[in-house]
């Protein structure tokens, strides 16, 4: 919300008080100040100019060369570009030496050949922004009033001596989403009273109520809804002061019909919309949900397919605008409009995010509906608009509102007592303390022996329990002037519990691996939601998320890894090892219903090289076994290398059905680690990528053996060797389980050393060698018992895989 500090001290007596000063109280207490600016900073020597005289210049098509008074003795030549410059009319002049926007100075020169002393500005030099400089100065200089005195400085003509308060409004304080509201709020701070002048609406003896009616299908929908009829308008443009006012509010003037309803809008905070009463098509507004696929063209001029989530208002069959939204534009107001159809509503909320959401169509009026308005100034802020209107566009007021719903606002007493307040803001507020912060408030209060019923006024609806009342308490009594204490009692030092001890202990095993920590999002779209699953699960949507790029809570950390992969190789950076640990979130029940389980979970994701090129070593590229290698130091850092297997699938449609495994703890899967499969991984704009994913809470919940410690032997360890054929569907962990089994209890570790299939090996077998190392902590093994314990394992490889001994 922009405020102007000028508009503002209307209001409230600001006298003593610069805006520098009013940010930072407003920031004190409650509604942050993001900053102030004045327009006219920045900027020097730029001055009112009348031009005298204006031809064409005899070397340009487009650039004229303007005789122009700038309050000294002679007139100044100035060439301009300006499709727009004309004798007769009063611009803004940059002279020799002068500072405009971007602080672009501006010098004495030539233009094809003929001396230009200075620049007639646009608005744009000056600062303003595209998207609030009228259109019909859009492409052009900028008119001035003819009363501007020519030789002074033009700042003052364009309020551009004002300071501009940015103000951050919570959702909760809607009600400083208007002038009156902020104006209600500085004069609580400093104990001062906010005065608005009346304005007196004088109306024509002919009824509205003979021009239209006007009906409400549901009141929910709109618990107040009235219309105004101003006959005999003359659409033009604004007065220079409520232009002026609009653009450093960041709104464009457009007509003087509609900049009235959007200063109102600024003022009151309360949304109104004006009609083309010709171009209603009939005599009637009848307010209703839209029907499924009804078709309004709205003011953007984009036609648009209604469903029964909308409200509409309609002439009685066709809508005519989209309520709280956005107006329709066959109705819209135009230089030929003659009579004016006003509505004042209020409608629901929850009806007009929905829609605007749906639409994406978020305005200032939508803003407001949807965060609520003050019910007690419905009727006044249309009336206060209509006198406007009739005022600046020669109108007249047909008597009346009609109304086809009526909301009747009502104060809300909210109780507390001394005791609570001091007792909640650890203070020692006394009743005349308290007193004095109602009277600030100006809210009605009774007190008897420090009990208190307040009444607060609608213009204040984010006020309803006892909570509410403390806070505003603390607000404006100060809360600088509460004070500060320290904790007291028994303090008890903190430690890590296990599992975020395990948690750590996780992060450092991967980061020795040289993976980085990543963290993404846990909203997903529900096709990469359902991808790299280890089971089965419903997906847990949001009923109304921002985008459906972030719709529905994540099953997997893989695609969000692939995601931080896809953005990294988009911008050359190809060698990428992350890891993430994270929730996912399964749905065994109804979603819409009950939470879904949430189960940590750790995964990896690499590309790239592994290895860097150095002088001394060749680049080694990410494989299949990089990243089981980096699974295996994992879960052997976790003390369940015994407890943890690996089988090959090809279950997973994502990954690549030759090189990927299963991660099995014990008999349950817990994980997969393998190469994403290429389909997958051309969607994600990659070339190559390895990963994998494991259920760390199974990991970490799994009950370990103790750790025993072993004296080193001081008898020699013995290695034999030993080569077989088998089929190549026999995997690794089968025949090293298999010899584990057959070979004695002093067999301390066997380790592949050799994989071939080719020639002199039939197809479907391949050749493997392993190495055993046996030792005996308590004597020197002799070759009688090495040679017995490998015939042992030669007949179990033999009996139980078929294996053929090499």
């Amino acid at each position: 919300m922009l405020v102007s500090y000028k508009w503002l001290n209307e209001y409230v007596d600001l006298k003593g008080i610069t805006p520098q000063e009013l940010s930072d109280r407003l920031s004190l207490t409650g509604i942050e100040v993001e900053g102030v600016e004045v327009p006219e900073n920045g900027l020097k020597k730029i001055v009112v100019g009348d031009v005298k005289e204006c031809i064409p210049h005899p070397d340009s098509d487009h650039l004229s060369i303007c005789q122009v008074d700038i309050g000294e003795e002679e007139l100044s030549q100035i060439v301009c570009g300006a499709p727009n410059v004309k004798a007769g009319i009063k611009v803004i002049v940059a002279l020799p030496g002068s500072r405009i926007a971007g602080n672009v100075k501006i010098k004495k020169g030539k233009m094809r050949g003929q001396v230009s002393n200075g620049m007639i500005c646009s608005l744009q030099e000056l600062g303003y922004s595209d998207s609030v400089i009228p259109k019909e100065f859009a492409d052009g200089i900028y008119y001035l009033p003819q009363d501007a005195v020519t030789g002074e400085p033009v700042f003052s003509y364009l309020d551009m001596d004002d300071a501009i308060l940015d103000l951050s409004v919570t959702p909760n304080r809607a009600d400083a989403l208007s002038m009156r509201g902020v104006a209600y709020e500085i004069a609580a701070i400093y104990g001062k009273k906010a005065i608005f002048p009346e304005v007196e609406l004088k109306e024509m003896a002919e009824k509205a109520a003979d021009h239209i009616k006007v009906a409400v299908a549901d009141e929910k929908d709109a618990p107040h809804y009235e219309i105004r009829i101003i006959e005999n308008v003359k659409i033009g443009p604004s007065p220079q002061w409520l232009q002026n006012r609009l653009m450093n509010e960041g709104i464009r003037p457009i007509s003087n019909v509609v900049d009235v309803t959007n200063y109102i809008l600024l003022l009151f905070g309360q949304p109104l919309h004006a009609f083309d009463y010709s171009k209603l098509g009939s005599q009637e507004i009848l307010v209703r949900r839209a029907k499924d696929q009804e078709v309004l063209t709205t003011l953007d001029g984009v036609e648009r397919n209604l469903n029964p989530e909308n409200i509409v208002i309609t002439n009685g069959e066709i809508p005519v605008a989209l309520a709280g939204v956005m107006g329709g534009l066959d109705s819209e107001i135009t230089d030929t409009t003659t009579t004016v159809a006003l509505e004042s509503a209020m409608f629901d909320t929850v009806s007009i995010r929905r829609t605007s959401q749906a639409y994406n169509l978020r305005s200032e009026s939508s803003a407001r509906f949807e965060k609520g308005i003050n019910q007690a100034t419905i009727s006044l802020a249309g009336d206060v608009a209509a006198a406007m209107i009739a005022e600046l566009a020669g109108g007249a007021v047909l008597e009346g509102s009609v109304l086809g719903s009526k909301v009747d606002p009502e104060n809300v007493a909210v109780t507390t007592n001394l005791e609570n307040v001091n007792h909640f803001l650890g203070t020692s507020l006394t009743i005349a303390d308290i007193n004095a912060v109602f009277a600030a408030l100006d809210f009605a209060y009774e007190e008897i022996d420090g009990n208190y019923t307040v009444s607060v006024p609608p213009r204040r609806w984010d006020i309803t329990i006892e909570a509410d009342l403390m806070e505003e308490i603390a607000r404006i009594y100060g809360y600088n002037n509460i004070p500060s204490t320290l904790p007291s009692g028994q303090t008890v030092a903190g430690r890590l519990t296990d599992a975020q001890k395990n948690t750590r202990k996780v992060r450092s095993l991967l980061e020795a691996s040289g993976l980085h920590e990543a963290i993404s999002y846990a909203l997903t779209t529900e096709e990469k939601a359902g991808q790299f699953t280890i089971r089965k699960s419903k997906f847990t949507r949001l009923d109304w998320p921002m985008s459906e790029e972030r719709s529905v809570l994540r099953l997997n950390l893989v695609s969000g890894l692939l995601e931080d992969l896809s953005y990294n190789a988009a911008r050359r950076n190809n060698d990428v090892a992350m890891y993430e640990i994270g929730r996912v979130f399964y749905q065994d029940n109804d979603p819409k219903k009950d939470l879904p389980l949430e189960e940590k979970h750790v995964a990896i994701a690499l590309m790239g090289n592994f290895v860097d090129r150095t002088w001394a070593e060749k680049a080694e590229l990410v494989n299949f076994y990089t990243a089981k290698g980096i699974v295996e130091e994992l879960i052997d850092g976790l003390g369940l290398s015994e407890k943890v297997s690996y089988q090959a699938s090809s279950a997973m449609p994502d990954m690549h059905p030759g090189q990927t495994a299963a991660i099995y703890l014990k008999d349950k899967v817990v994980g997969f680690v393998g190469q994403v499969h290429p389909k997958v991984t051309k969607n994600y704009e990659l070339k190559s990528a390895f990963v994998a994913e494991l259920n760390l809470d199974a990991l970490l919940n799994v009950e370990k053996e103790p750790l025993v410690y072993s004296p080193v032997s001081k008898y020699p360890a013995v290695s034999r060797d030993i080569a077989i054929l088998v089929e190549e569907s026999i995997s690794n962990a089968q025949i090293s389980q298999v010899i584990r089994d057959s070979a004695s209890r002093f067999l301390s570790d066997v380790r592949v050393f050799d994989v071939y299939q080719g020639d002199s090996i039939e197809n479907g077998m391949k050749s493997m060698a392993y190495s055993l190392t046996f030792v005996n902590p308590e004597a020197t093994l002799t070759d009688e018992e090495i040679n017995q314990w490998m015939s042992k394992v030669a007949k179990g490889l033999e009996k139980e895989l078929s294996a053929v001994i090499r």
